[in-house]
C-alpha cells in the first residue's frame, strides 16, 4: 500500500510480517516386519526437493519451465503509467539487492539441469520395475509349466493303469485265471503320447527340460517291453523355493522375490553339461617305471588304473593275486603294455651306474706316474730290492723275512727325477689272491727271479697273472753276488713259460740286480722309465677321484684305515668316499712316509682315515656328490653281501633229516675257529689256506673273521661252540684274554702265515679217525678137540706156518668160511702157558667166549695195528 509521509512523499510500506522459510523435511512412522511375527515401529523422513523462486521471501514459487517457457512466451504485462519503481526492502527497512541478468541466467540453467536429471532418474525408475515384472512373469511361467508337466506325467501314469487294469479283465474272461498273465504279457499297452506342454515366452527349453531323467523300462511275464510308469507321489506338490541374493534390503521385504545366484547356475549349467557328455574320455598314455619287483597297488598308481583293473587282467591270464602281492618286472611289463602304456625297465643295481669308469672327454691331461708291482717266489729278494729302491729298510719289521702285506711306496729317480710308485707283493703260497689283485692296479710288473734258485711256483703264478693283466714284464735276476748264481739258468727255465728275454731274442727286459750290494739299480729305474714313456701314461688330475683299495685294517686309535692307489682324479680330505659296501668322509690323507696330505693325485698310494668300517681289500673306490648317494650305493651292496651270504649258508642247510642222514653217510667232522688278522689281506690268505685243508671227514669251520683285536664278544662266541681263537698279528683285550682264562678258551697267536697254518692242520689231523692195519703172524690146525672141566674146550693145534701169539686176534675157518673171529684166551705148550708158539710145533689153543671147535678148523692169527692220520 502506499502512504503519505509528513512532508508529503509517497512511500511503499511493506506488511509487518516475519519471513520464514518452510521446513523441506516432514516425518512420519513405518510398521517393519520381521519373522516370527515380530514388528517395529520405525521414524522415517521425507526430504523434500529445494525449490527456488523469483523472491527470496516466497521459496514455494515454483521456477517456470524454460521448455514450456521457450514454446509459449509469457504476454507481457499491461502498461502502466512510468513512474520509478522503488527498491525492494525487508521488514527492517534494509533495502534489498536485485538480481542482476547474468545471475538469473545462471540460475535458470540450473534449474533446467536439475529438471533434466529427474526426469533421467523417473525413466532409470520405470526401466527397472519392468524389468522386476518381466522376471516375476517369467519365474510365474516356469512355475506353471513344472506344474503342467506333473500333472501330465499324473494323467499318464493314470491311463497305463487303467489299461493294465482293463486288459487284465479281459484275460481273465477270455482265458480263464491260469493264461492271464500270459495273455496280459502279450498284450501291448500303447503308451499314451507325451503332450508337449507350452512355455511362456523367455523361457528357455534347457529350463524346461531339466527335471526330467531317464525313464526305466520294464518287460512283462512274457518278454514284452513296456515302459516304466513314474511313481505315484502322495504328497502335494511344494511351492517353488524362491532363489536370489540374499541382502538386507530383500531380507527386510519380504514381499519381493529372490534371484537365482550365479553359483547355482553354474552348477546347474554342469550337471546338464556332466549328463550330456557320454562321450569316453581320451586315454592318458605314461611312461610307467618298473624295478625289479612291484606290487599291484604301486603299479596301479603308476599307471593312474584301478588297482581292480590290474587284477582283472591278471586273472584273465590265470592268476589269482591279491591288491598287496608283489610281481616280477616281467610280469608288469606285459599288464603295462596290455593297458596301452610304456614301459621303462629299472633294475636296484642302477644305483651304481655313473659310479665308475665315466668316460672323460676333457683334454687338459697330464703324465702321471708308472705304476709298478714286484712280485715273485718267496725269498727271492722281492722286498730287498724294494728298500734298496727306496732307501729304506722294511724287510727287518717283517716276520719270518717274508712280506705278508701289499705295501705301497713311491720312489724318486734319480736320474730323471720322476716319481715312481712300487707296489710290493707277498710270494707266500697263501698269497695268491694278493698278488692277482697287485697285478689288476698295475701298468708294469717286475719278476724278480733268484739267481740261485730258479724259476719256482709262485713264480709261474706271478707270470701267469702278469698275463692275465695284460701289461709288460720286466726281469730283474737278483742275488748275482751269491758264488753259486747262475742267471743264465733262470732266462733257460724263463723260456719253458713263454718268457723269452731280450738276451735270448725276445722283446722281455732283463736286468741282473744285487738288493744286497745295490748292483744297477739305475738301469732297473731306467728300464721302467723307459718302459713308461713307452706306455705314455696321461690321466686328468681334475676329475673326482677314483681308486683300488690295496689294503685295509682297523687300528685301534685311529680307527679303519684302508692303503687306496688312486688311479684317476685327485682325491682330497673333505670328499665323500664309497669303497665296496662302506663310505666315509676324507678325515686325513697319510703318504707312505708318514706325512699329512691335504690332496692325492694319479698314482700316488696314501692311508685314508674317516670310513665307517674297514673295506675289503681289492674294493674300488669312488668319491661321490653327497651322503644321500653313498648311503644308497652301500645299503644296495650291504644288502647284495647280506643275500649271497644267506644263499650259500642255505645252500649248505636243510631239513633235519637231510642233516642227520648226511651226517652218517659222509661223517664230516667241523673244526670251529674265530680268526683275527691285523690287515684284510691277511686274513683272506689265512682263510683261503684254511679252507683248502678241509677233506671229505674233516674241515674248518669259521665261526667269525675279523680285523682288529680280539674283543670279549670274540670269546663269548667261543665259549658257545667251544671253539679256538687265532690271533694273526694282534692280541686280545685285557677283558678279552680274562674272560679267555676263566672259561679255558684256547688263544693262539701267529705272526708267521705258514706256522700257523701247519698247526691247524695238525689239530684238524686229530678229528682224523684212525687207520687199522692188519699184520698176519701165522696159521695153525686144529688137531684134536679136548673138553677139560672148568676151562672148557681146548683144541690141540699144529702151527703150520708164521708164529701164534698170545692174546692175538684170531679167526676161525671152516670150510674156507670165516665162523669165528676173537682174541686167544689160552696158548699152551704141554702144561706151560707160552707166549708165542713156532711153525711145525704143537700147542693147546682155546677162545675167549667160545667153545664150537671141530677136528679140520684152521685157526688164522693175526695182529690189528692204529695207524694216526694227517692231512
Amino acid at each position: 500500500m502506499v502512504d503519505k509521509n509528513s512532508s508529503g512523499e509517497k512511500k511503499l510500506s511493506v506488511p509487518a510480517k516475519t519471513l520464514t522459510l518452510k521446513p523441506r523435511v516432514e516425518t512420519g512412522t513405518v510398521k517393519q516386519q520381521f519373522s516370527h511375527g515380530r514388528s517395529k515401529q520405525v521414524v522415517v523422513e521425507k526430504r523434500g526437493k529445494r525449490r527456488v523462486g523469483g523472491d527470496a521471501g516466497a521459496p514455494e514459487t515454483h521456477a517456470p519451465d524454460p521448455v514450456v517457457a521457450k514454446a509459449a512466451p509469457a504476454k507481457a504485462p499491461p502498461t502502466r503509467p512510468a513512474q520509478p519503481a522503488a527498491p525492494p526492502r525487508n521488514n527492517s527497512g534494509v533495502v534489498l539487492r536485485t538480481l542482476t541478468e547474468d545471475e538469473r541466467s545462471a540460475r535458470a540453467s540450473a534449474l533446467a539441469d536439475a529438471k533434466v536429471r529427474d526426469l533421467e532418474e523417473r525413466r532409470l525408475a520405470e526401466e527397472e520395475a519392468k524389468r522386476r515384472n518381466s522376471k516375476e512373469g517369467i519365474e510365474q511361467a516356469e512355475r506353471e509349466a513344472a506344474e503342467a508337466r506333473r500333472k501330465a506325467e499324473e494323467d499318464r501314469h493314470r491311463q497305463d493303469e487303467e489299461a493294465k487294469r482293463k486288459a487284465e479283465l479281459e484275460a481273465k474272461k477270455r482265458f480263464g485265471e491260469a493264461e492271464a498273465k500270459a495273455a496280459t504279457a502279450t498284450a501291448t499297452v500303447a503308451r499314451a503320447p507325451v503332450v508337449p506342454v507350452a512355455r511362456a515366452p523367455g523361457i528357455a527349453a534347457d529350463i524346461s527340460d531339466e527335471d526330467e531323467g531317464p525313464r526305466q523300462v520294464r518287460r512283462g511275464p512274457g518278454g514284452a517291453v513296456r515302459p516304466a510308469a513314474a511313481p505315484k507321489t502322495t504328497a502335494k506338490p511344494a511351492p517353488q523355493k524362491q532363489r536370489g541374493r540374499l541382502t538386507l534390503v530383500t531380507a527386510l521385504n519380504a514381499d519381493d522375490v529372490r534371484e537365482r545366484s550365479i553359483a547355482s547356475f553354474r552348477r546347474r549349467t554342469q550337471r546338464l553339461k556332466g549328463h550330456a557328455s557320454n562321450e569316453p574320455k581320451e586315454k592318458l598314455v605314461r611312461e610307467v617305471v618298473i624295478p625289479e619287483v612291484i606290487n599291484i597297488q604301486e603299479l596301479a598308481n603308476r599307471m593312474s588304473e584301478r588297482a581292480v583293473d590290474v587284477i582283472r587282467l591278471l586273472m584273465k591270464q590265470g592268476a589269482m593275486h591279491k591288491i598287496t602281492d608283489v610281481i616280477d618286472a616281467d610280469t608288469a611289463q606285459l599288464i603295462a603294455e596290455e593297458m596301452g602304456h610304456t614301459v621303462k625297465r629299472v633294475a636296484a643295481a642302477d644305483v651304481e651306474e655313473g659310479l665308475f669308469d665315466i668316460v672323460d672327454d676333457s683334454t687338459d691331461t697330464e703324465p702321471r706316474s708308472p705304476v709298478v708291482t714286484v712280485m715273485g717266489h718267496v725269498d727271492h729278494g722281492k722286498t730287498s730290492l724294494l728298500d734298496a729302491l727306496r732307501h729304506a729298510n722294511v724287510v727287518s719289521g717283517e716276520a719270518g723275512g717274508i712280506t705278508q702285506h701289499i705295501g705301497a711306496y713311491q720312489v724318486t729317480s734319480p736320474e730323471s727325477g720322476k716319481k715312481i710308485t712300487f707296489i710290493d707283493t707277498p710270494g707266500h703260497a697263501a698269497f695268491t689272491a694278493m698278488r692277482a689283485r697287485g697285478a689288476k692296479v698295475t701298468d708294469i710288473v717286475i719278476l724278480v727271479v733268484a739267481a740261485d734258485d730258479g724259476v719256482m711256483p709262485q713264480t709261474i703264478e706271478a707270470i701267469h697273472h702278469a698275463k692275465a693283466a695284460k701289461v709288460p714284464m720286466i726281469v730283474a735276476i737278483n742275488k748275482i753276488d751269491k758264488p753259486d748264481a747262475r742267471p743264465d739258468r733262470v732266462r733257460t727255465e724263463l723260456l719253458q713259460h713263454e718268457v723269452q728275454v731280450e738276451s735270448l731274442g725276445g722283446d722281455v727286459v732283463d736286468v741282473e740286480v744285487s738288493a744286497k750290494n745295490r748292483t744297477n739299480l739305475d738301469k732297473l729305474l731306467e728300464m721302467i722309465a723307459l718302459q713308461a714313456e713307452l706306455l705314455d701314461l696321461k690321466t686328468n688330475a681334475q676329475r673326482p677321484a677314483e681308486g683300488t683299495v690295496i689294503e685295509a685294517k682297523l687300528d685301534r686309535g685311529r680307527g679303519p684305515v684302508a692303503t687306496v692307489l688312486v688311479q684317476r682324479g685327485t682325491l682330497r680330505v673333505g670328499d665323500i668316499v664309497v669303497a665296496g659296501a662302506e663310505m666315509g668322509r676324507v678325515r686325513a690323507l697319510i703318504s707312505d712316509q708318514g706325512d699329512a696330505l691335504e690332496e692325492a693325485g694319479p698314482s700316488v698310494p696314501v692311508e685314508v682315515l674317516g670310513f665307517n668300517g674297514p673295506p675289503e681289500a681289492g674294493d674300488r673306490l669312488a668319491v661321490v656328490d653327497n651322503e644321500a648317494r653313498a648311503r644308497q650305493v652301500t645299503s644296495y651292496r650291504a644288502h647284495q653281501k647280506r643275500e649271497n651270504a644267506a644263499a650259500s649258508i642255505s645252500g649248505m642247510r636243510g631239513s633235519l633229516e637231510q642233516m642227520m642222514s648226511q651226517l652218517k653217510t659222509s661223517g664230516r667232522k667241523d673244526f670251529p675257529l674265530i680268526v683275527k688278522a691285523d690287515v684284510q689281506g691277511s686274513l683272506e690268505a689265512i682263510l683261503g689256506s684254511l679252507e683248502k685243508l678241509g677233506t671229505e671227514e674233516v674241515a674248518a669251520r669259521i665261526l667269525h673273521a675279523g680285523v682288529g683285536g680280539i674283543s670279549e664278544s670274540d670269546v663269548t662266541l667261543a665259549e658257545g661252540f667251544n671253539a679256538a681263537i687265532i690271533g694273526f698279528n694282534v692280541r686280545a683285550h685285557k677283558e678279552a684274554a680274562a674272560a679267555a682264562k676263566r672259561n679255558g678258551i684256547e688263544i693262539r697267536y701267529y705272526n708267521i702265515i705258514y706256522d700257523l697254518v701247519d698247526d691247524v692242520k695238525k689239530a684238524m689231523s686229530g678229528l682224523l679217525a684212525p687207520t687199522l692195519r692188519e699184520t698176519m703172524l701165522g696159521n695153525a690146525l686144529i688137531l684134536e678137540v679136548f673138553n677139560i672141566s672148568k676151562v672148557g674146550k681146548v683144541a690141540g693145534c699144529r702151527v703150520t706156518d708164521g708164529t701164534v701169539e698170545r692174546g692175538a686176534n684170531v679167526r676161525l675157518i671152516r670150510d674156507n668160511v670165516v665162523v669165528h673171529e676173537g682174541k686167544l684166551s689160552t696158548l699152551k705148550r704141554f702144561k706151560d702157558e707160552v707166549k708165542e708158539v713156532q711153525a711145525g710145533q704143537e700147542c693147546g689153543m682155546a677162545f675167549e667166549n667160545y667153545g664150537d671147535m671141530r677136528v679140520g678148523d684152521v685157526i688164522e692169527c693175526y695182529r690189528v695195528e692204529t695207524i694216526q692220520r694227517s692231512l
